[in-house]
């Protein structure tokens, strides 16, 4: 287990810092912020956007990969597959169906839609990569996607974050959204639903709510920074 969190520390530090610094990496690198505050780099909104959707791109590429590859290993023969349901443990957050319904949403209601999503996926994804540890060959041949996939989730919603306080500094966004940016506000009355789930069917959902998450990010920065490449 000490050896699992090492990982996990190690793999998280280095995605934030691939998404997130403004400059080369050095030990004494001036940390992140959304202020003008002393010691810090401070991004423009168009660039925290930028880097939240590179970001949400590798993840979804992550995903789409790992679902491949466990098909391939543990799925050999697609009769083995079955019925996938389509009932996934974020079926209860209400997303907009579609690009025109997503672009007619408040800005606020976007954003507590794609901070929702993430905080459902972090015990999953998690407990996912803990069931897969066992298969060593696998864990080989996946190149270990599942920690990664799990840990990138955890810092795209840091990320989020830091999207979200920028947009209300600037005034674009209300303080509404400040409830939401505790995992703890969704979790209370979240659902375990996942534990049901098959893992083949968990990284179908996922695969399916990565993409929504890249979507939504997009159509809300061309809503806000429509200016900046949109």
């Amino acid at each position: 287990m000490p050896g699992n969190i090492r990982s996990v520390s190690v793999v998280s530090v280095a995605l934030l810092c691939l998404v997130f610094c403004s400059q080369p990496t050095t030990l004494d690198a001036a940390p992140l912020c959304t202020n003008a505050e002393a010691g810090c780099h401070v991004l423009s909104l168009a660039n925290l956007f930028d880097r939240v959707i590179q970001h949400s791109a590798r993840m979804h590429g992550i995903s789409n990969d790992l679902h491949s590859e466990f098909e391939l290993y543990f799925l050999p023969s697609k009769n083995q597959i079955g019925r996938v349901s389509r009932n996934c443990h974020t079926s209860n957050i209400l997303t907009p169906n579609g690009k025109e319904n997503a672009q007619r949403m408040a800005r606020e209601e976007l954003t507590e839609v794609i901070l929702k999503l993430l905080v459902a996926w972090r015990d999953p994804l998690w407990h996912f990569h803990q069931s897969m540890t066992h298969f060593h060959d696998f864990i080989d041949f996946s190149s270990n996607k599942s920690l990664k996939m799990s840990d990138m989730v955890h810092e795209l919603r840091k990320g989020v974050q830091k999207v979200v306080e920028k947009m209300q500094m600037l005034g674009i966004l209300s303080n509404s959204v400040s409830s939401l940016m505790s995992p703890e506000a969704f979790l209370a009355s979240g659902s375990a639903e996942w534990r049901l789930m098959k893992d083949y069917e968990l990284l179908y959902c996922f695969r399916r709510d990565s993409n929504k998450v890249q979507n939504y990010l997009k159509i809300l920065k061309c809503r806000i920074v429509p200016e900046d490449g949109c």
